[in-house]
C-alpha cells in the first residue's frame, strides 16, 4: 500500500504541481476568468481566490502584492463599484491583506446590522 500511495502521490504531483506550459495556462485561465457572484458568500470566494493564487505560486508564477489586490477588487460583483473606488483612490499603497481585511469587515458589518447586503454595497 505504501508503494502504491507513494506512486499515486508522485503522479498527482507531476500532473498538478509541475511548471508545464499546459498547467500554467490552465491555472492562469482560471485566474483570468474568475468572478464573484452576488449570491455567493464573500468569505468563500476570497478563499477560492487565495487558493488559486497559491496554486500559481506553487508553480513559480509570480504576481506582486498590488496586482493581487487589484485583481481581487476587480473580481468583485458590480455592486462593489463604490467600495472598489474608495479603496483605490486617495491612497499611496494598496496591499492584498488590506483589501481582504476591508472586504471581510464590510461583509461582517452588513451581517451584524441585518441589512440587505445587496442594497448596502
Amino acid at each position: 500500500m505504501e508503494k502504491t500511495s507513494s506512486t499515486l502521490w508522485k503522479r498527482l504531483e507531476i500532473f498538478y504541481a509541475t511548471n508545464s506550459l499546459a498547467n500554467r495556462l490552465v491555472l492562469k485561465q482560471c485566474l483570468f476568468t474568475f468572478c464573484m457572484n452576488e449570491s455567493e458568500l464573500l468569505r468563500d470566494r476570497i478563499s477560492k481566490f487565495i487558493t488559486l493564487f497559491n496554486d500559481l505560486k506553487n508553480i513559480k508564477v509570480k504576481f506582486n502584492d498590488e496586482d493581487q489586490a487589484m485583481l481581487l477588487l476587480y473580481f468583485l460583483p458590480s455592486s462593489y463599484k463604490s467600495f472598489r473606488e474608495t479603496l483605490i483612490y486617495g491612497r499611496d499603497k494598496l496591499s492584498f491583506e488590506d483589501v481582504k481585511g476591508h472586504l471581510l469587515s464590510k461583509d461582517k458589518l452588513n451581517k451584524e446590522f441585518g441589512s440587505d447586503s445587496k442594497a448596502n454595497r
